[in-house]
């Protein structure tokens, strides 16, 4: 190979250089694919891809210091989120527990369908020096690192044995990242050795190139499938899923919701689909949903689903669609989503599927009377909503859901809250009053606790003009603070909201109903007996957050907490507003939907035994649909 057709680079710089020359495109408008590598480095990727990223430098490729393996594939899905999966960034850790810590990162990127380039150090390919630090040994495999249990968690995964290997299995890479209907986490494993390796790339390897982010159109026959069973429906209802915001088709879905008349509830990661003032907005549904989807839900004959996967609070564990001759009908850009609950299928992107439903229903409205209701029940949440936010004491201490109100009180239109576990989840699905498509940043497809400050981080670095508000409880926040550090290094403004409830509220709360009587689940000393029922821990998380370099401010009352909030959100440093909840008043809504989480079948205390008698009336309720 000629000098002049060849560059004699690493692996881990061929890498780099490589990364940097790739771009989506959609709808005319481009996007770096890989727009920055976050990393962690050891002895398997210092010399391989931190030497590569120090060689390159920022202008070729931004590097992100993390702090926890796990926490900076956090952030960057939260940056592919934001730029609705047209842009990700890179992961890059050594090997040993600096790669086994991607995985939980890797499943929620992967179950959430949203792209990261993972790019863990590896054992020597050529055994040399085997058996080194870190490695596990397989005594009958020994093709076998930590890094095989990333697997399962990505849509693609190769391991980078020889130079010119990268060649195919890179292309590959990025066209799984680029692929709406394939997207999630992909794993390029690469052995310590081989990323130090020379070889003679060819140039064209190095070119710009694009991916173009498909919309691929409805097919005719199954369109005119789908027109006709809507046009037969008379109770049809949407659910929104997240394929909504990732095609940007919030506008064709105002367009056929004011053309049709057809009302629309959300999944979490479709929340936001419709303003929530729309009159045709019910908010969310399922097990965390309003009364008023809810109820529709029950009676609707048609449930049209666009871009949702149909999980079990979605569904209330297959309880919650009870018309006896209720269909479905999936919008979704994977055949395999498409096909969910025996439906009818439109395999296209959301946009596309909307306006050609759009275009052959025109003229097609559903009765009015149909409209007045769902109306009527959304006044009646509304009222809801505003007493579970209502505060009237200034000097009282604030419930879970009255700090929400104080919060939505504070936030602009773009502002972008994010959650992911606990009880928030709940509370934000019923209650929060979308404004605008990428505000409600829920993560609840692996629902990971301590997703939301790293999420905040690389949202940030994707908006960096937005304000950013991470709502944590205190057992999420022990579980990941650290990325606070990031923050700050990076002057990124992030808010952070920490509520402490002392304990795992949610689950003390599902405790309790299926007869686990809260064990567990407080953050209390050891009793007498044993038991944590205790006095609460004298922890001081603000002291902590303050620690870690954070403006902290401490909200005793639910007017100091909105003047906090207030303070924040005028802030340009990272921001963290304290405050501790009155978890006596179940301010909350309950739930509208069942959620199945087995009981025990028998057991000799009497709160279990109740509870078993309750799960078996509603599993009486399941239905399967054919």
């Amino acid at each position: 190979m000629s000098q002049s057709t060849s560059v004699r680079l690493t692996v881990a710089q061929a890498l780099v250089r490589f990364l940097s020359a790739q771009y989506t495109e959609r709808d005319g408008v481009r996007h770096r694919l890989v727009a920055g590598t976050w990393g962690i480095f050891g002895h398997g990727n210092v010399a391989g891809l931190g030497q590569a990223l120090l060689q390159a430098g920022e202008d070729v490729m931004p590097y992100h210091q993390g702090r926890n393996e796990q926490s900076m594939v956090h952030a960057a899905v939260g940056h592919a989120r934001q730029l609705n999966r047209l842009s990700a960034q890179a992961v890059t850790t050594s090997i040993g527990p600096g790669a086994t810590n991607l995985v939980t990162g890797a499943a929620l990127a992967t179950i959430n369908r949203l792209p990261v380039l993972l790019l863990p150090g590896d054992y020597f390919a050529s055994h040399a020096p085997d058996p080194l630090l870190q490695q596990l040994e397989h005594p009958t495999e020994a093709d076998v690192s930590v890094n095989d249990t990333l697997r399962p968690v990505s849509r693609y995964f190769d391991r980078i044995t020889r130079p010119e290997a990268l060649i195919p299995s890179a292309l590959n890479a990025m066209r799984v990242l680029a692929d709406p209907a394939e997207t999630g986490a992909v794993t390029l494993a690469l052995p310590q050795d081989v990323q130090a390796e020379a070889y003679d790339w060819p140039q064209e390897f190095f070119t710009d190139r694009v991916w173009y982010v498909r919309r691929p159109a409805p097919d005719p026959v199954e369109l005119a499938a789908a027109v006709e069973a809507i046009r037969a429906a008379e109770r049809p209802l949407i659910v929104a899923g997240g394929g909504v915001h990732h095609s940007e088709a919030e506008a064709a879905l105002k367009a056929f919701v004011e053309a049709t008349g057809i009302p629309v509830a959300s999944t979490q990661a479709g929340k936001g689909s419709l303003r929530h003032d729309h009159p045709a907005d019910l908010g969310g549904i399922g097990h965390t949903g309003t009364a008023v989807s809810d109820d529709l839900a029950r009676t609707a004959d048609l449930v049209i689903g666009v871009g949702t996967r149909y999980t079990d609070f979605t569904t209330a564990s297959g309880t919650l669609f009870q018309h006896p001759d209720v269909r479905f009908l999936n919008v979704n850009i994977t055949g395999f989503d498409a096909h969910k609950l025996a439906a009818r299928t439109l395999v296209c992107d959301a946009r596309a599927g909307l306006e050609g439903l759009a275009q052959a229903l025109s003229g097609h409205r559903v009765d009015a009377a149909y409209e007045a209701e769902y109306r009527a029940g959304k006044e009646r949440w509304d009222a809801v909503v505003e007493a579970a936010y209502r505060a009237d004491d200034a000097t009282a201490v604030p419930t879970q859901t009255q700090v929400l109100g104080a919060l939505d009180a504070v936030v602009g239109d773009d502002d972008v809250v994010i959650n992911a576990a606990g009880s928030l989840p709940g509370d934000l699905h019923k209650l929060w009053r979308s404004r605008s498509p990428r505000q409600y940043h829920l993560e609840y497809g692996y629902s990971c606790m301590g997703y939301e400050i790293p999420a905040a981080i690389g949202i940030q670095q994707a908006a960096p003009d937005v304000a950013v508000w991470s709502l944590v409880g205190d057992g999420t926040y022990l579980m990941m603070p650290t990325e606070i550090v990031t923050a700050v290094q990076e002057g990124l403004p992030v808010n952070i909201v920490l509520i402490q409830n002392h304990g795992y509220a949610s689950i003390g709360g599902l405790s309790k109903e299926v007869g686990g009587e809260r064990f567990g689940t407080d953050y209390r000393y050891r009793a007498a007996d044993g038991t944590f029922s205790g006095a609460p821990l004298p922890v001081d998380l603000a002291a902590n957050a303050a620690s870690l370099g954070m403006d902290v401010l401490r909200a005793k009352t639910v007017g100091e907490l909105r003047e906090a909030l207030a303070t924040a959100r005028a802030s340009d440093r990272p921001t963290c507003v304290y405050v501790e909840t009155d978890v006596t008043n179940p301010a909350s809504p309950g739930a509208e939907a069942w959620w199945d989480v087995p009981v025990a079948e028998v057991a000799s205390r009497e709160s279990a035994v109740e509870a078993r008698e309750r799960y078996d009336q509603h599993v009486a309720g399941r239905r399967r649909h054919y």
